[in-house]
């Protein structure tokens, strides 16, 4: 089997956009994608179900069959090396399925596998190339690996404002400041988070239902979380950010507003990923920042990495990752 790096990439790339079809939905276990390739040919193709299982590997191998023996399997995460009552361990599956080589992207954190998987591959005659790939799986795979090494999900702080940074007119209203194609990504960045949360302000004003409207995709509708400290019917609410935490099941956060929760966010430092989406507007009306409690313009530098950045309609989407490791 002469594989390229270049093929190698090519064939990644489509584990990991199979993983990220999962992602929102398979917490507590990671959003992984499996390609099996035999002579330049896709036999098998698997990814995460909800509720963490088949295994992306399971699920690839049932769909290539014996025409795994002798091919080469994507993975976006080391095999599984241990056993479980919902199912067996895809390193142990991969063996017995005959395979020649595997290609990984990331180690897994969890210490049942943590490199015992490739271990068990090596052990068995299997070749073994690690890391193509890993950024971007660390990318798709963020909640997993954040709740492994930082106990708490990853938290995507959802803004939507005007050229000025505005949220809504001094009136207070805020529909619609961006267009309808920004409206549809922002659906699709819900259906793909556990939990969605809001502010007691954006609650009491809007009466926001945060549910997935599109269709085919109205059944991935976010748990929705309201950041305050007086209990709401059919709401969870929690009284500070750092609660996040002991969220159960939850993965992926979605902050999506208002100024007061956002900047409660940005004050604990847990945010990770912003999404902002600027309408070519100006309002001069309500801003979508309350004080972060910055003291000196020089500690507003180096903390956000922009990650990508197109247009929607006429309004422009930009995305920004953390640049600097946290403490929580």
């Amino acid at each position: 089997m002469n594989m390229t790096a270049a093929d190698d990439a090519r064939w990644m790339g489509g584990a990991l956009a199979l993983g990220s079809r999962g992602r929102g939905r398979t917490a507590p276990n990671p959003n992984v994608g499996c390609v099996i390739v035999r002579d330049g040919r896709v036999v098998g193709r698997g990814w995460t179900q909800p509720g963490g299982r088949p295994h992306a590997e399971a699920m690839a191998l049932d769909q290539a069959g014996a025409s795994a023996r002798g091919a080469c399997a994507y993975v976006s995460l080391e095999p599984c090396a241990h056993l479980s009552p919902r199912g067996g361990d895809c390193s142990g599956a991969l063996i017995a399925a005959g395979v020649s080589r595997v290609v990984v992207a990331l180690t897994d954190p969890d210490p049942r596998t943590n490199g015992k998987g490739i271990a068990r591959l090596r052990d068995a005659g299997i070749a073994v190339t690690t890391g193509v790939g890993a950024a971007q799986a660390r990318r798709d795979m963020a909640g997993f690996l954040i709740r492994r090494a930082r106990g708490r999900p990853v938290v995507t702080l959802k803004l939507a404002t005007s050229l000025d940074g505005c949220i809504a007119l001094a009136n207070g209203d805020s529909r619609w400041i961006t267009g309808a194609d920004a409206r549809a990504h922002g659906h699709v960045e819900r259906a793909r988070h556990e939990a969605i949360l809001v502010g007691r302000g954006t609650f009491a004003a809007d009466a926001p239902q945060l549910d997935v409207r599109l269709p085919g995709l109205e059944d991935r509708s976010p748990r929705r979380l309201l950041l305050s400290l007086h209990p709401q019917s059919g709401w969870r609410c929690i009284a500070s950010p750092q609660e996040i935490a002991s969220l159960p099941g939850v993965d992926h956060l979605l902050v999506e507003g208002g100024a007061q929760a956002a900047a409660a966010f940005l004050r604990a430092d847990l945010v990770d990923r912003l999404i902002l989406y600027r309408a070519p507007i100006l309002l001069g009306g309500t801003p979508g920042l309350a004080d972060l409690g910055l003291t000196a313009l020089d500690a507003a530098h180096g903390r956000w990495r922009l990650v990508d950045t197109r247009m929607l309609g006429s309004d422009r989407l930009e995305v920004y990752e953390r640049a600097t490791q946290d403490k929580n």
